[in-house]
């Protein structure tokens, strides 16, 4: 596991056996920063953690109080023995009761003292956590007075038919700050008394003193911006009758992890202006936190939101700005425990920048959209039109204080409060990062409706549940429609609508292959009614065949009918075989990685068919292709001192290997199943490749969150022209029940083969693991599988370097605004057939130089041209001609362009 947003670098080598577990726990980075007798501060990461045992009891604003209790007196046990020897050895720390961590400075010595206590779990280097880029925007129309974000999700209506403006309910937000003046802010803020006056203690906290005085200021827009949607007054926040206060986590631009941590404690127990007399029953309800790191899942604020939650206080935050690839969410937004906002334009699109899940444990992510492009709010001395989810979560946030200003009985009840969100939500299908039409890792539960959450918040309401069948089988993925709002079937065909406005309802059922079901339904106050259905079938026929590949069975693809729940899966010899209603249909044939690309097939289906179908190859732009592995399961001799929990070790290679272009004497090789080029990666967060996000240029045998335990080892072994590295027996992060052994054989033509041998338990054959190749900047890959049952006991999988090919090297020199990208495109198919979705992505690793490295056919004439393909998606071409060439017959073919200029 790693921490703090960066990952956790380990050396993995020492001589003896609790040196080595020591060091182990200790990020090469502040190793580095201690070296030739230095000093620096680090984290150091604990073991403790409290169950909050007696904050479950608690109730109300009490909850707060209760975890203020139960969690300091447990890091206050935890942090003992650390905190006396750091005062033996007069260190400076600070200690943090919020997430049972300490900061400390102090020299290699030192250094080592703290990582050999048996209680620490880490230490990691001090690093900020930036905000998400926002963008600037363009002004929308109002919409009666109202900014049109507001209008959108229908929170005038709250106003003035609910007459509920948030009143009795007080927002915080973790930001920059917030300008306690502005006329948009003035009166809502809780520090301001009747008189006029105002009073800062326990309603502002700076903990890095960043602003003059320790008044309340400002100095980035970000923060003002953020309370503005949710508290601002004529018509630019969403609850402009609740009270605010303000931690300022983040210094400027970025974060320190130290501000982020204390100003999670002062949101559960607020304090005084310089940080002292905490006072836990003056927390606020809601908290909005549009910030975050990078994509992926990283613990380390996890702890905080768990005790916000347990406190009884709604954690809303931004899903992230990494969109449009999919696996973007951003730390902490993809946590389970937050409640996470993407964003959507004034036109009802999804922005092109709000992140795509998945989060946590494969959980969808985010949690619903709200309106982030083109938002007006306030700025220190004015207002300004910015774009990003750090704009949506606000609008979520508020609208939680709608809800619990109209209902107190549901005030910090955050599971019936997401609930209410979820299912009044406005359900948007885009399925195309993985979910449902209902709820999918695109929009969540859909578009947020503040209107609909309140109405139903304060209705009298029951809940209705059922099961769907078909002939006796439960039908899964059934779309079951109650006035307006619907979801979808559960694989055992089971559905729930946990609040329903009390009443009499119609109930549509419908499923593909079946007839629609239509009936009534009575639902009254407090009360579970259930309703079951059997539907019946529609005529059908059968379509089976064989899918091949270079000749060979292909098993484990996906068969789909566009625009059908039908899906079925080819067997171990490449057969499959679904049933479907008379009609036409679209067949889309997507192996899960694996060797072969999909194809997609038109059919008329009036009768029993057979379809057989010839997959072709996949390659990646570099031309890397892969096949099932012919030689057998290599096994290291050479132990590697690599032990425990992400660490990575370095080794030196036999011979100069190749990848993608660029030949390798030195790797490091990590206990999570990976071998990185260009530095030692830690990272247990796998991704689909390729990601322009660390790790890059690197081999993945299987990567995935590993642990070398005593019963594990990693090996290596080598002769002239081959090296293995042997992962054997390793286990998975927290589960000793579930293990694997892998060999990757790395051969000095640059072919490389994985071997997998004794699987046990779901996860080893693959599912959570990433197995593939990718370039240095993270531009082109070779995913074999991602998150795919593709590993049995003797498999294994062989991955190509192109043959004759000559190497490539684009390089553009272009300066570019946020959110732009470069790309190359050109006459042949390697660099798209002029077809900009297919068109190379460039790496700006070397910024302002933009690169890409692949093969091209020799001696062949091509024609070719860069584009930018903007935030919005649009795509900008070079204004001048064709770029032309002929690929030369041996050798390598290298640009040094400067864009819209030749």
């Amino acid at each position: 596991m790693a921490a703090f947003g960066a990952a956790a670098v380990m050396t993995g080598v020492a001589a003896a056996a609790p040196a080595a577990a020591a060091d182990n726990k200790i990020s090469a980075k502040v190793s580095a920063q201690v070296a030739d007798g230095g000093t620096t501060t680090f984290w150091v990461m604990l073991r403790g953690g409290d169950d909050l045992a007696a904050t479950r009891k608690a109730t109300g604003k009490a909850k707060a109080g209760a975890v203020y209790r139960d969690v300091r007196a447990g890091a206050n046990r935890d942090q003992a023995g650390l905190r006396t020897l750091l005062g033996k050895r007069k260190a400076p720390y600070q200690a943090y009761w919020i997430a049972d961590t300490m900061r400390v400075t102090g020299n290699a010595a030192l250094l080592a003292a703290v990582a050999a206590r048996p209680e620490v779990k880490a230490v990691l280097p001090d690093e900020p956590v930036k905000l998400p880029a926002v963008q600037a925007g363009t002004a929308q129309a109002e919409v009666s007075s109202v900014e049109w974000n507001v209008d959108r999700i229908n929170a005038p209506r709250v106003w003035s038919e609910r007459g509920d403006t948030g009143a009795g309910i007080v927002v915080a937000n973790v930001d920059t700050g917030v300008q306690f003046d502005h006329p948009a802010l003035a009166a809502s803020y809780r520090g301001r008394n009747a008189d006029g006056s105002v009073s800062h203690d326990y309603n502002w906290y700076d903990p890095s003193h960043t602003c003059a005085d320790n008044l309340p200021c400002d100095n980035s827009g970000h923060g003002t911006h953020t309370m503005g949607t949710m508290a601002g007054a004529d018509g630019l926040g969403v609850a402009p009758g609740v009270k605010w206060i303000a931690a300022k986590g983040c210094e400027s631009n970025s974060c320190s992890v130290g501000s982020l941590l204390a100003a999670g404690q002062w949101i559960v127990a607020p304090t005084d202006r310089a940080g002292n007399n905490p006072r836990p029953d003056l927390a606020p309800d809601v908290v909005n936190n549009s910030w975050g790191g990078g994509s992926g899942f990283d613990p380390w604020y996890s702890e905080i939101v768990s005790n916000w939650v347990g406190a009884g206080i709604f954690p809303a935050f931004s899903n992230g700005n990494n969109g449009p690839i999919c696996g973007s969410a951003s730390t902490p937004g993809s946590y389970a425990a937050t409640y996470a906002s993407g964003a959507f334009d004034v036109n009802n699109a999804i922005a092109s920048f709000s992140s795509r899940g998945f989060g946590q444990d494969g959980a969808v992510k985010p949690d619903i959209a709200a309106p982030g492009v083109d938002v007006r709010s306030s700025v220190p001395g004015g207002y300004g039109v910015y774009s990003g989810t750090s704009m949506a979560s606000p609008h979520t946030a508020a609208t939680v204080a709608l809800i619990w200003a109209a209902a107190p009985a549901l005030r910090h009840d955050i599971a019936a409060t997401r609930e209410i969100l979820d299912e009044t939500a406005i359900d948007t299908d885009d399925t195309s990062c993985g979910g449902t039409a209902a709820d999918n890792n695109v929009w969540g539960q859909g578009r947020l409706d503040a209107y609909a959450a309140v109405t139903l918040a304060v209705s009298p309401s029951g809940s209705l549940a059922g099961t769907v069948t078909g002939e006796g089988f439960p039908i899964s993925g059934a779309a079951v429609t109650i006035g307006g709002r619907s979801l979808t079937t559960a694989a055992d065909g089971g559905f729930r609508f946990a609040r329903l406005v009390a009443g009499n309802h119609h109930v549509r059922i419908s499923a593909f292959g079946y007839d629609t079901f239509e009936g009534d339904v009575s639902i009254t106050a407090g009360g579970s009614a259930r309703l079951d259905a059997a539907l019946t079938t529609s005529a059908s026929a059968v379509l089976s065949g064989l899918l091949t590949s270079g000749g060979s069975p292909v098993p484990g693809v996906s068969v789909a009918l566009t625009g059908t729940p039908v899906s079925v899966t080819s067997d171990s010899g490449g057969h499959y075989r679904l049933a479907a209603p008379f009609g036409s249909y679209e067949v889309v044939v997507h192996p899960a990685g694996g060797c072969a690309s999909g194809v997609t097939r038109q059919l008329t289906l009036s009768g029993d068919q057979t379809l057989d179908l010839e997959l072709p190859l996949t390659s990646d732009h570099y031309g890397y292709t892969c096949a099932a592995a012919t030689e057998g399961y290599r096994e290291g001799d050479q132990l590697l001192a690599l032990t425990g929990d992400d660490s990575a070790a370095s080794v030196t290679l036999p011979f100069s290997f190749p990848l993608y272009g660029v030949a390798h004497t030195q790797a490091w090789v990590g206990t999570n199943g990976l071998i990185a080029f260009d530095g030692a990666s830690t990272s247990f967060a796998n991704t689909d490749l390729p990601l322009n996000t660390e790790p890059n240029d690197a081999l993945y045998p299987f990567w995935d969150d590993l642990y070398v335990d005593a019963a594990a080892a990693v090996y290596t072994a080598s002769t002239a022209d081959t090296f293995v590295v042997e992962w054997r027996n390793v286990m998975f992060f927290g589960d000793a029940t579930q293990r694997v052994s892998v060999s990757a054989i790395l051969h000095a033509d640059g072919t490389v083969t994985y071997r997998y041998r004794g699987p046990v338990g779901e996860r080893a054959t693959g599912t959570s693991a990433t197995i593939g190749i990718e370039n240095i900047g993270g531009t082109d890959g070779l995913a074999y599988a991602y998150l795919k049952n593709a590993v049995r006991d003797g498999s294994g999988v062989t991955l190509h370097p192109p043959a004759n090919r000559i190497a490539a090297t684009f390089n553009v020199t272009m300066t570019t605004v946020w959110g732009q990208n470069l790309y190359v495109v050109g006459s042949i198919p390697e660099l798209g057939q002029w077809d900009p979705a297919r068109a190379v992505p460039l790496s700006a690793a070397t910024y302002p130089i933009w690169s890409a490295s692949l093969t091209l056919p020799p001696n062949t004439a091509i024609e070719f041209k860069y584009l930018i393909k903007n935030a919005d998606s649009s795509w900008a071409w070079e204004s001048t001609s064709n770029r032309s060439t002929v690929t030369p017959p041996t050798g390598q073919y290298i640009t040094h362009d400067t864009f819209n200029q030749h």
